[in-house]
């Protein structure tokens, strides 16, 4: 088996996976036009490939090497810093897709879909940029998960100081989704007639969720370079920048893509002669809390 050969053939099985799975799925909601599980066949995208491929060295010494090795039954069988990545990995995905599911199912549909669904090309290829999207975010996953357990290093302060990371952006994030919850549930009951929610942590950002989103998978791709700089015959060094493209792809999607600019020209949209927003934009900044820059 050449150099690097191993790693390679636990992780392109993976990549399989995930563009079948939505390839099957965009074929199926193209045909009824619909996108009301776009969202939730995402996040069974993340659970399933993140699963499979914590699995897929075992599968692939079975059934494709033929080696008779017995099925890990134990958590033991897996190295911890596997177990957290791909633990921490299905949490989150499992949680982001009842949520955004939730919301589809009250509102009736997705407005960013109804164009696009009347073309099957260009509503297959948003399927197609979906299962893009799920093998690079976790990328850093399928990688540590494919170098077998005894060729990690022992976990250490990288590794715990990139959890911490992850926990803050998770953090984050759950706090935001809640008060913008418990916001509009209150102005649905009368309590208040505000316009925007600006108080809480969206005092701190205007759009601190999507921060949380950022920094968490920034702390998951932290986790996994001690293994990958260490990753022998399996990965040549230059795979922990090839990870990095992770919490880039984030970064660039939702800064400067499908989330911040679409809210933000909303949001102008709406409220451009209302005082209190010319107030928030001048006051609160645009991503980063605290600190960032309010464009």
């Amino acid at each position: 088996m050449s150099a690097y050969t191993a790693g390679l053939r636990s992780l392109l099985p993976t990549m399989g996976v995930i563009y079948g799975f939505q390839a099957v799925c965009g074929a199926v909601a193209v045909a009824y036009k619909t996108e009301k599980y776009y969202d939730l066949c995402g996040s069974l995208g993340f659970i399933s490939a993140t699963g499979l491929s914590l699995y897929m060295p075992w599968i692939r010494a079975r059934f494709i090497d033929g080696t008779k090795v017995p099925f890990p039954t134990s958590l033991a069988a897996f190295h911890p810093r596997q177990t957290i990545m791909t633990g921490l990995a299905m949490f989150w995905a499992f949680r982001l897709g009842t949520f955004l599911f939730q919301r589809v199912k009250k509102s009736g549909g997705d407005s960013r879909f109804d164009e696009i669904k009347q073309s099957p090309v260009k509503f297959f290829g948003a399927w197609m940029m979906q299962a893009t999207w799920i093998a690079v975010t976790a990328l850093p996953i399928y990688l540590v998960n494919s170098v077998p357990r005894k060729a990690q290093p022992p976990l250490g302060a990288r590794d715990f100081a990139g959890l911490a990371i992850w926990m803050a952006g998770m953090g984050l994030e759950v706090i935001a989704d809640r008060q913008k919850s418990a916001w509009r549930e209150a102005k649905e009951a009368g309590k208040h007639n505000e316009k925007f929610l600006s108080s809480g942590v969206w005092s701190w950002s205007r759009h601190p969720n999507y921060f949380g989103e950022i920094s968490l998978w920034t702390g998951m791709y932290i986790l996994s370079t001690t293994a990958l700089t260490n990753a022998g015959p399996f990965y040549p060094t230059w795979t922990v920048g090839l990870a990095a493209a992770s919490p880039i792809l984030e970064y660039c999607l939702i800064r400067f893509i499908s989330g911040v600019p679409l809210l933000e020209q909303g949001g102008d949209k709406k409220f451009k002669d209302e005082p209190k927003w010319k107030q928030y934009k001048e006051q609160v900044p645009c991503f980063v809390p605290f600190i960032g820059s309010k464009n």
